[in-house]
């Protein structure tokens, strides 16, 4: 199956200010597609709009937005709405996550994973999917992350978060099966994005060796999600981890998770 052309199409990129929401944004405009950016730090939305129309002639919209507000996601809606937009192609890259021991963590943290990974995710979901069954074409994007393959302790919240979104980009893409509209899944590994500083996590070793640049990881994506395929796992060895944590009893691939991300002496099986 080739590759989707989008030329000329609106696409619509969520946390699009550093890291893969910014690389999704430049691998889509050198395909051509014209792109509202969102996220919250408005001067890095202006200089990356200002660098991709520079660089490849297409138009751009920034859209300062909190996510994790109810109220700002359909504020958004009402923006796309009032400007003429019709996304064609929509990129939920917005995510965070908090590195530590869950009765260490405060709830205000582990509720902003759930409401920026899951619940605004899903909403914006809702808000933007029936216009693309509408009109008959629609390619969505939502990141997942190696972590929902199995439990990590010391991101409980956050690899759940993240299990919760892979379960439901694959049967949302099911369910839309004959509409023009497909939903792909990428599941990362770990990144060489802003998420380990926020999420307050020092780079262990294993971290270190097997880390990914973000371009590559943002045109494995593309590429992916206009080939139209339900899922992908970028990397080699990525796509072996989770293919092994399936496989793996539950107690294991549980142990192991917690060993690699906390840098543990081994992991207690």
């Amino acid at each position: 199956m080739g590759e989707d052309t989008i030329r000329g199409r609106w696409a619509l990129v969520t946390g699009a200010s550093s890291g893969l929401g910014a690389d999704f944004a430049r691998e889509l405009g050198r395909r051509g597609a014209n792109l509202i950016l969102v996220a919250r730090r408005q001067d890095r939305l202006e200089r990356l709009a200002a660098e991709i129309e520079a660089k490849h002639r297409v138009e751009t919209d920034v859209i300062a937005s909190d996510l994790s507000v109810p109220d700002a996601r359909d504020a958004l809606l009402r923006a796309l709405s009032d400007g003429g937009r019709a996304i064609d192609i929509l990129i939920k890259n917005a995510g965070l996550g908090v590195h530590g021991n869950f009765l260490d963590n405060s709830w205000e943290e582990e509720r902003e994973v759930i409401e920026v990974d899951i619940i605004a995710l899903v909403h914006l979901t809702k808000l933007l999917l029936p216009e693309m069954v509408s009109r008959g074409f629609g390619r969505i994007l939502q990141l997942a992350s190696t972590a929902a393959y199995q439990p990590v302790p010391s991101y409980a919240v956050y690899g759940a978060a993240k299990a919760f979104v892979a379960s439901f980009g694959e049967a949302l893409n099911r369910e839309l099966k004959g509409t023009g509209v497909t939903c792909t899944v990428v599941s990362p590994g770990v990144t060489d994005t802003e998420f380990q500083a926020v999420a307050r996590h020092e780079y262990t070793s294993f971290m270190h060796r097997v880390q990914m640049k973000s371009p590559q990881v943002a045109r494995i994506a593309i590429r992916a999600m206009l080939k139209r395929r339900h899922s992908v796992v970028p990397g080699p060895h990525n796509a072996l981890g989770a293919w092994a944590a399936r496989l793996a009893p539950r107690t294991v691939s549980t142990a192991v998770a917690g060993f690699l991300m906390q840098g543990q002496r081994g992991p207690k099986l």
